[in-house]
């Protein structure tokens, strides 16, 4: 998710963690994310795990790890990221968007692997056709997945989980509307794996 304003970070955490999503991924898009993430931390319960998103640089894994974060996502991937990941006391997982980028990262020890962006790059069809050729890797579908689309993926033995924000929109998240907020996270959490 994407905090805007830093006194709506934990407000907005309690809502998804009390609807029953109890991991959370904060995106390093605005100046705000990274004290989000220690606000939260601080203030969630211990099986709240906060992680961040739009990690791009080795700095971004550092600060998030400095923020508490207990993992980190990246939309893509460089060499100097994966290397520095490598290296990091809290896991990344990293997104690909072909086989060839998945075959790269699983044999640098990556079996865990972000799809994005899902529905741009090929949706359910894609990730199924990854699976046959590659079994062993596991996915976490992101991008343009709703309510609507999330439990085709949740269906394929290859993934594992996915993200979304349909959960917590801009609009109720500006709005203040925690409850709504926790119904549409109670909605999510109650998909089927």
């Amino acid at each position: 998710m994407v905090i805007d304003d830093l006194e709506n970070a934990v407000p907005l955490a309690r809502a998804l963690y009390n609807g029953g999503l109890k991991v959370l991924e904060i995106t390093l898009r605005t100046p705000v994310a990274l004290d989000a993430i220690k606000a939260m931390v601080k203030e969630l319960p211990e099986d709240a795990v906060i992680g961040s998103g739009t990690v791009v640089t080795p700095e971004d894994l550092q600060a998030s790890v400095d923020a508490g974060a207990k993992f980190m996502v990246s939309p893509g991937t460089t060499p100097a990221l994966i290397e520095a990941a490598k290296k990091c006391p809290v896991p990344l997982l990293p997104g690909i968007a072909t086989p060839s980028e998945a075959m790269n990262l699983y044999t640098q020890g990556f079996k865990h692997l972000k799809f994005f962006p899902a529905e741009a790059a090929g949706g359910v069809p894609m990730v199924k056709s990854i699976g046959g050729p590659l079994p062993q890797i596991t996915f976490c579908p992101t991008g343009g997945i709703n309510l609507e689309k999330a439990p085709t993926y949740l269906a394929l033995p290859n993934v594992a989980c996915v993200g979304g924000t349909w959960m917590a929109p801009k609009n109720l998240i500006a709005e203040k509307k925690w409850d709504e907020i926790e119904t549409l996270a109670r909605q999510a959490a109650s998909l089927e794996r």
